[in-house]
C-alpha cells in the first residue's frame, strides 16, 4: 500500500491541456474558428473575478478563445436572459458559464434554465443533470469531473468500493455521488443532519469532503488506506484551507489531495475540456 501519496492536480491538468492543444491545432489546420468559452460575470465578487481571470489565462495559453460578458450588480434578470439568448444563438460560442453568486434580485434557476444544454459546459441545466442521473452522455459539473478523474488517476478500481461523499450540493456533492454510482461504487451521501458521521466515514474506501468546514475531517474520520479527496476551499486568515486536516490524514490515507493544489487546480482545465467537447459535438451537428 502506498501510504500518503499526494494527488497533485497539476499532473492531471497537464494531460488534459495536451488534449486541448491537439484539438485547437487540428481546428486551426482546418481553417475554422477555435473553441470559444463565454463567461457571464455580474458584479465584483472577488472569488468569481479570480476564477474568470484564471479561465482567460488558461484559455489564452491553450489557444482557446475566452469571451467575458460583464454586468454591474443592478443588471435586470431580463437583460441577463436576453444575453444568454444571444450567446445561445451565436454559432461561434461553444460553451457558456454563469459565474455565481448572482445578485439576490436575480433568480439563478431562471438563468440556468435559459442556457442551451449543448452549451452548458458547467453541467447545471436540468437536462444535463437528468442525463447524469440516467447515466447518459452529458456535461458534468467541472469540479465533480475533476474529482472522478483524480480518483481514476490512482489506478484504483472504483467498482465495489464504498465511497462516502460529505456534502450534498447540486454542484459537487450530488454529481460526484452519481458519477461514482455510474462507476459501480456503493455510495453514501452525508450532510449536516447525518448522525454518527465519524463511523460512516471510517468505513469509506474513498472519502470525498465538499462541505466547506476547514479541518473537520481529521484522522479519526479516515480508514487506513482510504483515498481522500478534499474539495473544500475556505479562506482562513488570508489562506485557503480544505475540509481535511492534511498533516494528520496524510499519515494514514493511501492517496490524498492537497488544498490548494489538488482538485481546484484541475477544475478550470475540465471547464475548457468540456468546452472543447461541446465544440466537437456542435461541429458534428453542422
Amino acid at each position: 500500500m502506498k501510504v500518503g501519496t499526494i494527488l497533485r492536480g497539476i499532473e492531471l491538468a497537464n494531460e488534459y491541456k495536451k488534449k486541448i492543444r491537439e484539438i485547437v491545432c487540428e481546428t486551426k489546420e482546418k481553417g475554422i474558428p477555435v473553441p470559444c468559452l463565454a463567461a457571464v460575470l455580474v458584479g465584483n465578487d472577488g472569488g468569481s473575478e479570480a476564477y474568470v481571470k484564471n479561465q482567460k489565462r488558461v484559455c489564452e495559453k491553450l489557444g482557446v478563445e475566452h469571451k467575458l460578458i460583464s454586468f454591474d450588480n443592478d443588471v435586470t434578470e431580463e437583460e441577463l436572459l436576453n444575453t444568454i439568448d444571444e450567446l445561445n444563438n451565436d454559432v461561434n460560442i461553444n460553451g457558456i458559464i454563469i459565474q455565481f453568486p448572482l445578485p439576490k434580485h436575480i433568480n439563478a434557476k431562471h438563468i440556468i434554465k435559459k442556457i442551451l444544454p449543448s452549451k452548458d459546459v458547467d453541467g447545471l441545466t436540468e437536462l444535463n443533470f437528468a442525463r447524469l442521473y440516467k447515466g447518459e452522455r452529458c456535461f458534468t459539473p467541472c469540479t465533480s469531473r475533476a474529482v472522478l478523474e483524480l480518483i481514476n488517476k490512482t489506478g484504483t478500481n472504483i467498482e465495489g468500493k464504498h465511497a462516502v461523499v460529505v456534502g450534498r450540493s447540486d454542484i459537487i456533492g450530488k454529481p460526484v455521488a452519481l458519477l461514482l454510482l455510474r462507476n459501480n461504487a456503493t455510495v453514501t451521501i452525508c450532510h449536516s443532519k447525518t448522525r454518527n458521521l465519524i463511523d460512516i466515514c471510517n468505513n469509506a474506501d474513498i472519502l470525498i469532503s465538499c462541505i466547506g468546514k476547514p479541518g473537520i475531517i481529521t484522522k479519526d474520520y479516515v480508514k487506513e488506506g482510504a483515498i481522500v479527496i478534499d474539495v473544500g476551499t475556505t479562506r482562513v486568515d488570508g489562506k485557503i484551507r480544505g475540509d481535511v486536516d492534511f498533516e494528520e490524514v496524510k499519515e494514514i490515507a493511501s492517496y490524498i489531495t492537497p488544498v490548494p493544489g489538488g482538485v481546484g487546480s484541475v477544475t478550470t482545465t475540465m471547464l475548457i475540456m468540456n468546452t472543447c467537447d461541446a465544440f466537437l459535438y456542435q461541429m458534428q451537428k453542422k
